[in-house]
């Protein structure tokens, strides 16, 4: 008999993913509304509520599983829909202690102090809000809950600080109003009740190299299973690779960190990604957040080396079963996740027709999304790093790293983007 598995904004790709775990023939993927309703242009997150319940009820099974991919509110309202189905999820609080960046500092804070910068939270609406930051300069500005790097400032002056909250006060209720909508489903607790969804949290610079582990707690019990290197290129995120470079003892030390805090936010029954920064001059380990779900990034490199997509673990997790994810039996021994970044604002000239893409895709095996069309001004684009535009995404693997980076670049060589001032796309590394 099929297991009933629900899939918040389940795409086409992801189901493609969905169907390499190892009992996929056993399971019926369901989506639950669209990706447009969960990402593009979502309602109020009491209205995504309903809309679940509704469509749900009409589907006429009971759910076996629900899981999300995507952020907040996909991964809100998918502990909400587990719980009134009784089925294995996570509370929405522990769920809530990792996604709003204030409480998730004061929960870290009790767990690992050592681990996390200063921090404090921020009214940008108080009258006396810049007078009231009591960190010193530089820091970073980020709303409570935001959506990759969107309203994220690094403040170095006064002026920086000023210009910041103006801007925040403007755009930060976009979704800082839904998450509002969200947090009235809990009991905040003290410290925390009063700072909403369009407070900010001011938190110290910290630096280092980037590197994120992946795992999922299962009563009570926490495990890990695959460590990534996050590479940066002038401030943006450029590549994920897989296996990672890490020292053993800074993949021990990253693992007893996440324990601790998932401990403390009491997170079970659930997938977790969490994002490190390692100063290996002062030995400093930092935690940036904590992520409630598997990464979408991580899908395709762990099946190229290990033969089965992390969503092995996300069904099984969310069926109340062991995961088995099998280790080094895919077809690549290494694997990377590239940003293909321009720095340069321009107009896109030219993109791959759908042909040119599938035998590009085709003679080098690789898969590759390209995020722009032909007439898109790059500086008008959303969601976009600091210093650069992501024009595309591709995955590739290889033997080992220097052939990983050789067919990263002649990919870059080969594909036919082009930009109104003559500069094509380079990679620095």
């Amino acid at each position: 008999m099929s297991r009933n598995v629900f899939v918040l904004g389940l795409l086409d790709w992801q189901r493609e993913e969905l169907e390499t775990i190892e009992d996929a023939d056993k399971d019926r993927f369901i989506p639950l509304l669209t990706f447009d309703e969960l990402v593009t242009d979502p309602p109020g997150f009491d209205e995504l509520l309903r809309r679940c319940r509704d469509q749900i009820d009409r589907s006429g099974v009971r759910p076996d599983a629900i899981i999300c991919h995507w952020d907040f509110p996909s991964s809100c309202l998918a502990p909400m829909l587990a719980a009134e189905y009784s089925l294995p999820g996570p509370s929405l609080e522990s769920v809530l202690k990792c996604e709003h960046k204030y409480w998730a500092r004061v929960e870290q804070e009790q767990a690992v102090p050592e681990n996390i910068p200063r921090f404090q939270a921020v009214d940008p609406f108080a009258a006396d809000a810049a007078a009231r930051v009591e960190l010193d300069y530089p820091f970073w500005l980020k709303p409570v809950k935001g959506f990759s790097s969107k309203l994220g400032f690094r403040i170095e002056a006064r002026g920086d600080l000023e210009q910041a909250l103006a801007e925040m006060r403007e755009h930060i209720g976009e979704l800082g109003r839904p998450f509002d909508a969200c947090l009235a489903h809990v009991d905040l607790p003290r410290g925390v009740a009063g700072i909403g969804g369009t407070w900010a949290i001011a938190e110290g610079i910290i630096q280092g190299v980037q590197f994120a582990p992946e795992g999922y707690v299962q009563g009570g019990q926490v495990h890990l299973h695959g460590f990534f290197d996050m590479l940066m290129e002038e401030g943006a995120l450029s590549a994920l690779r897989y296996p990672d470079r890490l020292a053993v003892g800074l993949r021990e030390r990253a693992e007893r960190v996440c324990r601790r805090i998932l401990e403390q936010v009491g997170y079970d029954n659930g997938c977790f990604n969490v994002e490190f920064l390692y100063d290996e001059p002062q030995d400093e380990l930092w935690v940036i957040e904590v992520n409630t779900r598997i990464s979408q990034s991580h899908s395709e490199l762990f099946h190229r080396v290990d033969g089965m997509s992390n969503h092995e673990v996300a069904v099984s997790v969310a069926l109340g079963e062991q995961p088995h994810l099998p280790h080094g039996g895919g077809r690549d021994r290494m694997a990377g996740k590239f940003w293909l970044l321009k720095h340069d604002d321009a107009r896109v000239t030219r993109v791959p027709t759908a042909e040119e893409l599938a035998v590009i895709e085709r003679e080098l095996d690789t898969l590759v999304e390209i995020n722009v069309a032909q007439g898109d001004q790059l500086s008008e684009l959303p969601n976009q790093p600091v210093h650069g535009f992501y024009v595309a995404e591709a995955f590739l693997g290889a033997a080992d790293e220097a052939e990983l980076f050789a067919r990263r670049d002649a990919l870059v060589e080969r594909l036919p983007i082009e930009f109104s001032d003559g500069r094509a796309l380079q990679m620095t590394r």
